[in-house]
């Protein structure tokens, strides 16, 4: 089964979490639609941190209904966010070839994508050549898939009910320390 992930990112005090959704082919009209109905009219995207909290317990509700597979990778950010991201960006790709993904999506963070560019580059060179991941980076705005990691993290972040709320959507976590290698 070739999977497609959609990766977005959230950070709570000095924790970095990097969430991937990961969709079969098959489901990516029917999601994409169902995400789409979340919308108010002229509204472009679901960014949770922007919504109101009854509109997000809606929003977690109707996300929970339509059920997804959520990885959320942990990092400390006392090196810096972007040493916690690259950590985290490291694990999940190749937890991804170890699923047989074969397309990347991640949140587009403009100038800083050459960062991810290179630590994709640099950890799919330590695999073998079969690997078939395409990448690239995408604004919210493009694909709807990228709200969900949106939502997942943010919740998960927040612990508590909320991280109670998405609990059903994660199905794998995984704290990246690179120190403690």
């Amino acid at each position: 089964m070739s999977l497609h992930a959609f990766v977005d990112e959230s950070r709570r005090n000095n924790t970095y979490l990097l969430a991937a959704v990961l969709v079969d082919p098959g489901d990516l009209t029917r999601t994409r639609k169902a995400l789409r109905r979340l919308l108010f009219p002229g509204q472009r995207e679901l960014h949770f941190k922007k919504e109101k909290t009854d509109r997000r317990k809606l929003i977690v509700s109707r996300l929970v209904s339509i059920g997804a597979t959520v990885h959320v990778y942990t990092g400390n950010c006392s090196a810096g966010e972007e040493v916690a991201r690259q950590e985290c960006l490291i694990a999940l790709v190749n937890d991804l070839v170890d699923l047989d993904t074969r397309r990347l999506v991640l949140d587009s963070r403009e100038e800083r994508n050459l960062h991810d560019a290179q630590t994709i580059r640099a950890t799919l060179g330590k695999r073998p050549s079969h690997s078939k991941i395409i990448y690239e980076h995408l604004e919210s705005t493009h694909d709807e898939l990228l709200w969900i990691p949106d939502i997942v993290a943010w919740c998960h972040g927040a612990g508590g009910d909320w991280a109670r709320r998405v609990r059903s959507l994660v199905v794998k976590e995984t704290a990246v320390d690179k120190w403690s290698r």
